[in-house]
């Protein structure tokens, strides 16, 4: 489907070197969106950029650094000069560190009256890494929603778009820092689009739910191939019995984008899940 409300449009993607956002940035490119590709690694945000200009869309690489004002800035005045200003800020980034994971799901007495330098618990959780995690998830979308929407607020149709995660419904195991800032982040969404409102700033969010992805293989995927005990429980809760594909994105995407499906539609949370939010186990 052609939405042709978004042509010509520009849509600023940050983690667009990712899998998921570099799929939604080539979305957007196909609607005939100009798209400026961001990335802290800027050769996996070029690589995307260019598989967009060879495929008839337009779009330019920034590397850039969403935990840091400055940086941020300059990539403002980067698209600026070369594609205009933002009327689409998809909050991309983020992720997850081995610092702010636990070992197993709960914890066990034994654990603790017998130590073992392969299993972290709670207790020996990093306060630094769980500061990254909350930083990089949070943090990286407060600073380009400042850096941006500036520009934003004096144009018709423009949106936000968050990626939040299941873990801003319900926590998983082994991922505390991860879980607590996605709900937060599903929390900015809310508090945002309140704020923005007056100034015709639509915000809402994507919460996919389980996509097999470079960034969680090693959680997933044994070493030969085949799933790990965690995949077991993912498709287990999920009712349809699979991961999600990227493209399985896009509607949801770009419903929220075009103005025509979603004018009245602000500070929702989409979750795009297999089902995995409505499924209680039993």
């Amino acid at each position: 489907m052609i939405h042709e409300n978004l042509k010509g449009r520009v849509a600023v993607v940050t983690g667009g070197g990712g899998v998921l956002c570099g799929a939604f940035a080539k979305t957007l490119a196909k609607q005939g969106c100009k798209v400026a590709v961001l990335d802290l690694n800027e050769e996996a945000a070029k690589k995307c950029a260019d598989e967009i200009n060879a495929d008839g869309g337009e779009a330019i690489a920034v590397g850039c650094n969403v935990l840091e004002l400055e940086s941020m800035q300059k990539a403002r005045d980067v698209i600026n000069e070369k594609l205009g200003t933002c009327d689409i800020l998809l909050n991309g980034a983020g992720g997850n560190n081995p610092k702010g994971t636990t070992t197993k799901d709960t914890l066990e007495k034994i654990d603790l009256v017998q130590k073992d330098e392969n299993i972290k618990t709670f207790f020996d959780l990093d306060p630094q890494g769980i500061s990254f995690v909350f930083n990089l998830n949070f943090l990286g979308t407060l600073i380009p929603t400042q850096v941006f929407a500036k520009d934003m607020v004096e144009k018709e149709n423009t949106c936000i778009v968050m990626i939040t995660s299941m873990n801003a419904f319900r926590p998983l195991t082994r991922i505390p820092a991860y879980s607590a800032a996605k709900a937060a982040v599903k929390n900015f969404t809310e508090w945002m689009a309140v704020h923005f409102a007056p100034m015709g700033i639509r915000v809402n969010a994507i919460a996919p739910g389980f996509f097999s992805t470079k960034q969680n293989a090693a959680l997933l995927w044994n070493e030969d191939g085949s799933p790990t005990e965690r995949t077991g429980k993912i498709l287990a809760a999920t009712p349809m019995n699979r991961f999600g594909e990227p493209d399985e994105l896009d509607g949801a995407l770009l419903f929220l984008c075009d103005e025509a499906y979603s004018g009245f539609i602000t500070g929702v949370n989409i979750p795009v899940d297999g089902g995995f939010n409505a499924y209680s186990g039993v």
